[in-house]
C-alpha cells in the first residue's frame, strides 16, 4: 500500500516556521523568502485539508492540530537528516574527522593525542578547528567537541566536562619583589585576557576586591595563546579548568588562590545519530571520555605552589 505523503517540499518550511514561530525567521534559516514559506506552508494546509496556523498581523502561533504535527515532522526530519549523515559519511575506516576549538584542541586535546595513536596506530585523526558548528554532511566530520549549553538540535550531544575559572600563573610569580599571596596582589601584575565569557571584573567582584584595574593587560583572541602567555610569565590569566589542566598537572603553571568560578557552559561531545556505529568514532568518543576522568582524579581543588 502506498504512503499517504503530502509534498515533501514544504515540510522543511513547516518545520522551520513551527520551531521559530515565524515565517520571517524560517525563510533566513532556509535561505528562501518570506513569501516562498508562507506558499509552501499554504500549499501543505490544502493538502492536508486542516489549519496549522493561526497568523496575526505581526505573528503566527500553531493550531492545537499543527503543534502535534510539527512535533511529528521535526522528529521525522531529524531521524531523515541522521540517515544522511551516516550514509554520505567518508568511507575511509582509517581517518577520523574532528571539530573543535582552537582553544581545546591546543590545549587539552593535541597534548594527550599521541595517546589515542598509540593505542589505534590505524586511525589518523584530523582536526578542524573552529567556535562554529559544523554542518556534518557538508564539512566532513565524524565527530565534534562544542563548548556550550547543549541541547544541539538533530544530534547526539553527551557532557564531556563541566568547567570552573580561576586565576593561574607561571610559578615565577609567586616570588620575587611582588609575589601572589592574596588577590589584592593582582594590581602589581599584568593580567591575561581571552575571549571567554567570564572576565577578570566578574572574578574580583566574587572576591570582593577592588583598587584593581580588571581592564588593563595583554589580550589574545585565542584561548591556547593566552595559556601560552601564562606559562611564560607575562602575567596572570583567568584560567579555564579544562584548558589549563595539563599545565597545572605539569607544574608550568599553579593556582595562587583558591577561589573558583563555576562556569554554565560545559563540553559537549556530539555527534550524529548512529555514528557510533562506526568503530573510529566509537573509540575515538571513548577515549576522550577516559582522558576527561583521568584529569578529574588528577585535579585538585586547589594549588598553591608556595
Amino acid at each position: 500500500m502506498p504512503r499517504k505523503l503530502p509534498s515533501l517540499s514544504a515540510l522543511p518550511a513547516f518545520d522551520a516556521a513551527a520551531r521559530h514561530l515565524s515565517f520571517t525567521h524560517a525563510a533566513k534559516e532556509l535561505h528562501l523568502t518570506h513569501g516562498a514559506i508562507s506558499h509552501a506552508i499554504r500549499n501543505l494546509e490544502e493538502d492536508l485539508g486542516v489549519k496549522l496556523f493561526e497568523r496575526g498581523t505581526r505573528s503566527v502561533r500553531l493550531t492545537p492540530v499543527g503543534a502535534i504535527y510539527a512535533n511529528e515532522v521535526g522528529a521525522a526530519l531529524d531521524r531523515i537528516s541522521a540517515a544522511t549523515i551516516a550514509a554520505a559519511a567518508p568511507r575511509s575506516p582509517g581517518v577520523l574527522n574532528v571539530s573543535t576549538s582552537d582553544g581545546f584542541a591546543g590545549r587539552w586535546l593535541v597534548p594527550r593525542l599521541h595517546r589515542f595513536h598509540r593505542k589505534h596506530r590505524d586511525i589518523d585523526v584530523r582536526l578542524s578547528t573552529s567556535g562554529a558548528l559544523v554542518d556534518f554532511v557538508r564539512d566532513g566530520i565524524d565527530l565534534a567537541i562544542r563548548y556550550g549549553e547543549g541541547g544541539y538540535r538533530g544530534v547526539v550531544s553527551e557532557l564531556l566536562a563541566e568547567e570552573d575559572v580561576t586565576p593561574v600563573c607561571s610559578p615565577e610569580l609567586l616570588k620575587g619583589k611582588h609575589p601572589l599571596r592574596k588577590p589584592e596582589d593582582l594590581r602589581h601584575h599584568r593580567l591575561i585576557h581571552d575571549n571567554f565569557r567570564i572576565g577578570w571584573a566578574t572574578w574580583l567582584q566574587s572576591v570582593g576586591v577592588h583598587g584593581v584595574d580588571s581592564e588593563r593587560g595583554v589580550r589574545f583572541d585565542s584561548a591556547a595563546f593566552a595559556v601560552e602567555a601564562a606559562v611564560q610569565g607575562e602575567g596572570v590569566l583567568l584560567g579555564r579548568s579544562a584548558l589549563v589542566s595539563a599545565d597545572l598537572a605539569a607544574g608550568r603553571l599553579v593556582r595562587p588562590f583558591e577561589h573558583a568560578l563555576p562556569s554554565r557552559w560545559r563540553y559537549y561531545v556530539v555527534y550524529p545519530e548512529g555514528a557510533l556505529r562506526q568503530q573510529k568514532v566509537q573509540l575515538f568518543r571513548d577515549w576522550l571520555f577516559e582522558e576527561m576522568t583521568a584529569d578529574r582524579k588528577d585535579s585538585r581543588p586547589s594549588i598553591d605552589a608556595r
